[in-house]
């Protein structure tokens, strides 16, 4: 990751809102590698999670559905790394490209180690919130 971005995210990252929201956000990336390369990804997954997770703040959401689709961002950060590792050609992909392929969907890849069908339903309505908040950024950066 380049510098100047490195120090625009840490920047983002420890903004009081988010700090308080997500305190943990910048240890992301360590607790999803699988081996040291990963942290690399996790980074720029981060990266691509956090004005998001601005958003989700500005909402005004009630603490425990931001707390929800935080921690579901987390699962999909993690599984997004898992399939990083499972499939060795997706380390050479853009990360930003590859997190909006997953939900571009509107549901999210399946969470492996025995969610509910309810945590699942959960996971997905996230990543469905997260869709729609690329695709809107994605045009309104564009326009």
């Amino acid at each position: 990751m380049p510098k100047k971005l490195k120090e625009e995210l840490e920047a983002i990252v420890v903004a009081p809102d988010l700090a308080s929201y997500c305190p943990d956000l910048a240890t992301w990336p360590r607790g999803w590698c699988g081996e040291e390369r990963d942290v690399i990804a996790g980074e720029q997954i981060v990266a691509v999670f956090t004005p998001f997770l601005l958003d989700l703040l500005a909402q005004g959401l009630s603490r425990k559905t931001r707390n929800l689709h935080r921690d579901n961002l987390w699962l999909l950060g993690g599984e997004i790394i898992r399939d990083i590792n499972e499939t060795p050609k997706l380390r050479k992909r853009v990360v930003g490209e590859l997190v909006r392929e997953v939900v571009a969907n509107d549901e999210g890849p399946l969470i492996h180690g025995g969610f509910s069908e309810q945590e699942q339903r959960s996971f997905d309505s996230t990543c469905k919130k997260l869709n729609r908040f690329l695709a809107a950024h994605v045009h309104s950066k564009q326009g």
